[in-house]
């Protein structure tokens, strides 16, 4: 473990940078209405959502039909977006169904 020794001063500073970066970013989520990670959906309930395959939603991801967040290496789906993909999928099955 290595110890780094700082002077009062700059770690002061750097904590007050730090306090008004958070302020910063709460602000931020303030004006999106406190948006989260909450109202997202993960690859899961996506494709529980839609009743596909992983791979197929995959596809979906790949070729631009379903917009995506990554972050680390989790995705991310808004619900508006999975929900803009099961109407068009919905209009194409009943219009086979004819």
């Amino acid at each position: 473990m290595e110890v780094l020794i700082i002077q009062k001063e700059a770690f002061e500073e750097m904590a007050a940078k730090f306090s008004r970066f958070t302020e910063r970013v709460d602000a931020i989520l303030a004006k999106q209405g406190g948006k989260s990670l909450n109202g997202w959906m993960d690859n899961q309930e996506v494709c529980r959502q839609l009743n596909i395959s992983p791979r197929t939603l995959q596809t979906l991801r790949d070729n631009g039909t379903l917009a995506y967040s990554q972050i680390n290496h989790k995705v991310f789906y808004k619900p508006e977006d999975v929900m803009r993909i099961v109407k068009p999928a919905g209009r194409n099955r009943a219009s086979r169904a004819v």
